[in-house]
């Protein structure tokens, strides 16, 4: 266990900064016992929030700030900084800021004297409360225990801080991760022709001269296939070792490569059933649940009914080029989709599909310029994660675990 009760020394977190080793245990509370709430002067409805203004208004979505407001009777601008509970979402905000409290359903909280308001703020999410369908959970909050330093010692505020510094960096990283995809998104715009156009607006300089894109049915560019279900009650057909793409499998696609397959089917499942072994490098679309998602295969791998599977004739068309065309035409995939009644595109429609297609060389580019930003994203992405983990880690040292109390 990360965290224990060590003997003849109380409570105490695992990790402790130096100057506060010989402080002695932590005291451990419910959390009803060491707040209070607070009444906003007012509450804001919905229909009320402005997109821009002077106060911003914090309600219990999952964005920090819902809207904004030019009420000043609605302000709260007092004994700052409190701590903003979701009742129905649990969701957890810290406002240093004069705020406006939004629609209904959020509890305003202010520490008593013994606990510092950062502190109790990275207390409450270190072991935060989960969300149990749409109710009210403020009761729930309340009988939760709290340990907690002695406030005079300071060593409330050294924990407040240090963990305060790493969610600075994680805000960083997440707006840095947010510049990427918007700039990525922009960058698509540019490189694809818009709809009616023949030409993209941005254009790699080597291809100026070439004229404008070809629009081209998909089938005399790449032999298209699908895939099949093996009869589920034979288990001799499951567990074989070859990678089987299901709608099980929705999380993995639109990120480029897919690697691996929650179900895997055997050799016997394919001879036994309509599903075909696609070579890597083949490009697949979801046409059912998660309609218009795609990947490319990372090996070779059998697809379900309900993916189609196109493997480029690579003189004609670059893979990885129909993958970023096959991503930008995903919101034309779902309308049509929802006009459905079983929410699904029939295989005539694929059969019709035109694509905008430069010469392989023009594509080629694309694709790298897109590939590379893709990986930008990914590695900063993966830093993002880190960065979280390092929290999480860091807040099961510095804060024991109050359950462990005789309270």
């Amino acid at each position: 266990m990360h965290m224990s009760k060590r003997e003849n020394m109380g409570l105490v977190p695992e990790l402790r900064f130096p100057e506060f080793r010989d402080k002695g245990e932590w005291e451990v509370k419910k959390l009803g016992d060491l707040i209070s709430t607070i009444t906003p002067p007012k509450r804001l409805l919905t229909t009320d929030y402005l997109s821009n203004g002077l106060i911003p208004i914090i309600d219990q979505s999952q964005s920090y700030i819902s809207g904004w407001t030019n009420d000043a009777a609605a302000i709260i601008d007092d004994q700052l900084p409190l701590i903003i509970f979701g009742d129905h979402t649990c969701i957890l905000k810290l406002a240093n800021q004069p705020f406006a409290q939004g629609a209904d359903g959020i509890k305003i909280i202010k520490p008593n004297n013994s606990i510092q308001t950062e502190f109790l703020y990275q207390s409450l999410q270190f072991r935060p409360l989960v969300m149990e369908q749409y109710k009210r959970h403020f009761s729930t909050l309340k009988e939760r225990k709290i340990a907690y330093p002695d406030q005079d010692t300071g060593e409330q505020q050294k924990i407040a801080d240090c963990l305060t510094s790493v969610d600075e960096l994680i805000t960083a990283q997440s707006q840095k991760l947010l510049f990427l995809k918007a700039h990525k998104k922009g960058l698509v715009q540019q490189l694809f022709p818009a709809v009616g156009e023949t030409v993209p607006k941005l254009r790699f300089p080597e291809f100026r001269d070439k004229g404008g894109w070809k629009l081209q049915k998909l089938e005399g560019l790449a032999k298209r296939g699908s895939g099949h279900t093996p009869n589920k009650q034979t288990p001799s057909y499951y567990n074989g070792g070859i990678k089987w793409v299901s709608l099980a499998d929705s999380k993995r696609l639109d990120n480029r490569y897919i690697y691996s397959t929650e179900i895997e089917i055997s050799k016997e499942g394919i001879e036994n059933s309509s599903a075909v072994l696609h070579p890597a490098g083949t490009v697949i679309l979801s046409r059912d649940a998660g309609v218009g998602k795609s990947a490319v295969l990372h090996s070779a791998m059998a697809v379900s009914q309900h993916f189609i599977a196109w493997t480029c004739d690579e003189s004609k068309l670059s893979n990885w080029f129909l993958y970023y065309v096959l991503q930008t035409l995903k919101p034309t995939f779902e309308m049509i989709a929802a006009g459905n009644a079983i929410k699904t595109i029939g295989l005539s429609y694929f059969k019709e599909l035109c694509i905008p297609a430069p010469s392989i060389n023009e594509q080629q580019k694309v694709a790298n310029c897109l590939i590379s930003i893709d990986g930008l994203i990914t590695a900063q992405s993966k830093k993002l994660d880190s960065l979280k983990a390092h929290k999480k880690g860091l807040m099961q040292q510095l804060f024991p675990n109050p359950e462990l109390s005789d309270l």
